[in-house]
Order: C-alpha cells, then sequence, then structure tokens
C-alpha cells in the first residue's frame, strides 16, 4: 500500500485524480451509511406508487407477509423486486464505470459513453425484431453479446489512427460508435415496428419487472461484482499506468482481459433487465474517487452502494415527478448526470 501511495503522487500518473492517496477511513465508512441510506430508499421506493402504502406497512409486508391483504401482495409481488432490481441495476452500472475509467485511465469512461450499452441495446432490438419470444435467460446473452460488440468496435476504431489508442481518441471512437449503433436500432425499431416493444426499455426503466428478472440476472451480476472485486488490486496498479504497472511484476493483458469480460457481464445484464441508463457509470466513478481515493479496493465496494443508491433515488423520482405519469428512468439519471 504504501508503495501504491508513492507512485500515485509520482510523474507517471496521467491525472490529478491519480494523484491522490488512498483513504482507508472512508473507504470502509462510505459502503456502510451508504448501506443505510439505500435500506431506506428501497423502504421509500416500496412505499410509493399509484398507492401509497405507510412506511409501517411496508415493514409488516417483508417480514411479516399476509397473503390475504392487498397492500402485502403489492408489496411482495411487485414493488420489492422493483426496488432489488433498480439497487442490483445501479450497483453493476456504478463497477462497470469505475473499472473502465480504472483499465483505460480516461475520465469520460462509461458503459453508456464508450459503446457499451449501444451495442447492447442494439442486439436486443434485432431479438425484439426477429426473435420476440426469446426469453429473459437468452436476452441477457444477447445483450452480453452486443456489449462485447460495441467494446470491442470503439478499441477497434479508436486504434485505427496513427499513434495508436489514446484516451482523447478513446472518447472520440466512443462517441462515434455509440451514434452509429443508435442509428441502427432506430432504424430496426422503425423498419420492424417493434416500437412499443424498444420505446421504453431504451429510455430506461426497471417498471414491471418481478421476481422471476430478480432471480435470472442475480447469478449474472453476482459473478460479474466479485470478479470485480478480485480484480480491485490490480485496478489500482493498472490506473498507474501501463509502464509503472509492468514494472511492478502485473500482467497488464490479462487484467485488461478480465477486467473486459467483468464490463460486459455488468453491462449487458443491468442493460437487458433495465435498460441503457445513462451517467451511472460515469458519476459515480467520480464521486467515489473523490471521497475514498484511488485504491480500488475500496472503489469497488463503494461504486456498488453509491451506484444502487443513486439509481434507487433516480428511480423514486421517476415515479413522483410527474403526478399522474411515470417519467423514464433514463430521463431522471440525465437530468443527474449531464450537469456534473
Amino acid at each position: 500500500m504504501a508503495g501504491i501511495r508513492e507512485l500515485s503522487q509520482g510523474p507517471d500518473a496521467g491525472t490529478s485524480e491519480d494523484r491522490l492517496v488512498s483513504r482507508p477511513i472512508p473507504g470502509v465508512l462510505i459502503p456502510v451509511v451508504g448501506l443505510g441510506g439505500l435500506a431506506f430508499a428501497f423502504a421509500v421506493s416500496v412505499s410509493i406508487g399509484a398507492a401509497d402504502i405507510s412506511l409501517d406497512t411496508v415493514w409488516k409486508g417483508v417480514f411479516s407477509f399476509n397473503p390475504d391483504l392487498i397492500q402485502h401482495q403489492v408489496i411482495r409481488e411487485l414493488r420489492l423486486p422493483r426496488a432489488l432490481i433498480g439497487g442490483l441495476v445501479g450497483a453493476s452500472y456504478g463497477v462497470a464505470g469505475a473499472i473502465m475509467q480504472g483499465m483505460t485511465r480516461n475520465p469520460l469512461a462509461s458503459p453508456s459513453i464508450m459503446g457499451v450499452n449501444a451495442g447492447a441495446a442494439f442486439m436486443l432490438a434485432l431479438s425484439f425484431a426477429f426473435f420476440p419470444d426469446t426469453t429473459l435467460h437468452l436476452l441477457i446473452v444477447l445483450s452480453m453479446i452486443g456489449a462485447a460488440l460495441g467494446a470491442v468496435l470503439v478499441y477497434a476504431v479508436g486504434s485505427l489512427a496513427p499513434g495508436g489508442l489514446t484516451p482523447v481518441r478513446l472518447v472520440l471512437a466512443g462517441a462515434a460508435v455509440t451514434a452509429l449503433l443508435g442509428s441502427l436500432t432506430t432504424g430496426v425499431v422503425i423498419y420492424f415496428q417493434v416500437f412499443q416493444d424498444v420505446v421504453f426499455f431504451y429510455a430506461g426503466g426497471i417498471a414491471g419487472t418481478r421476481w422471476l428478472h430478480v432471480e435470472t440476472v442475480l447469478p449474472w451480476m453476482a459473478v460479474g461484482l466479485v470478479g470485480a472485486f478480485a480484480l480491485s488490486r490490480s485496478i489500482t496498479v493498472l490506473n498507474l499506468g501501463d509502464e509503472v504497472a509492468t514494472g511492478l511484476g502485473l500482467r497488464t493483458v490479462l487484467v485488461k482481459v478480465a477486467g473486459s469480460v467483468v464490463v460486459v457481464l455488468l453491462s449487458g445484464t443491468a442493460v437487458a433487465v433495465g435498460g441503457p441508463v445513462g451517467f451511472i457509470g460515469l458519476v459515480i466513478p467520480h464521486i467515489t474517487r473523490f471521497l475514498v481515493g484511488v485504491d480500488y479496493r475500496f472503489v469497488i465496494p463503494a461504486c456498488a452502494v453509491l451506484g444502487a443508491l443513486l439509481l434507487s433515488l433516480a428511480d423514486i423520482g421517476a415515479r413522483t415527478i410527474h403526478p399522474t405519469r411515470e417519467v423514464p428512468l433514463g430521463m431522471v439519471t440525465a437530468l443527474i448526470g449531464v450537469p456534473c
């Protein structure tokens, strides 16, 4: 750890964020406090809806379930899985963004900007057009394939310029590929008339999620999150630069491949169940590094908790901003993310 702290302040650090030292105490406190806030956000999320339910009823519906009460059924079958999916999707996006920024040393790297979300959405639009009865398991697999396709295209396009891949070229390539895949997705939607199937999904939304969605995506996301935690120390070293990381004995290519697999797992699954929600993976890592420093052993858990908290709050906002209808979740996260 001492070596990391010294190197993070050395000349090889590429940005001012890279020169921040680790903050172990906030690194422990932030996830703990965030979990408390997340528990409260879950309770509020379950209590609000077409018919508001008191927090006392929410508590009884979760821990003293009575199947004869309609409110308890609404809590157990509709609102609780939605709240859990919101937390899982937010955690996945937050961690995926942190890994992408750590691997590329690019402060603008995120699933929504680097073509990952656009690739997953494009593949899902194709599945809606050609395989309308596709199961959720297959949708997740197709979404991950699309996410990998988007990432590969971005890296390939960014590497074509003389001088190889740089952070600026990576962002430009990501913007170009995202625009291309977005246009193709729109073309598929219009030509095959799957507008109703895609429009709310593409805006980002977790309305209508059930326990089937939780049971289906939880194993994929769990593998991705565990993989991110396992790579956290390596990402910290990699964030110092390839030359420094190689000098410290890190197998940079292996770490980048493993990190890319984790990003595809998390982003692809999150897009399949929650839509291509933007800005969570961009904003949360910046906030987290500001609070806990650049040691990814602290950054990854904090990103998971804060990402889940931010998306849960955004989902609450999506249901309360308009008095009679639900606002698309992607619109709320954009209102938060664009100013940041």
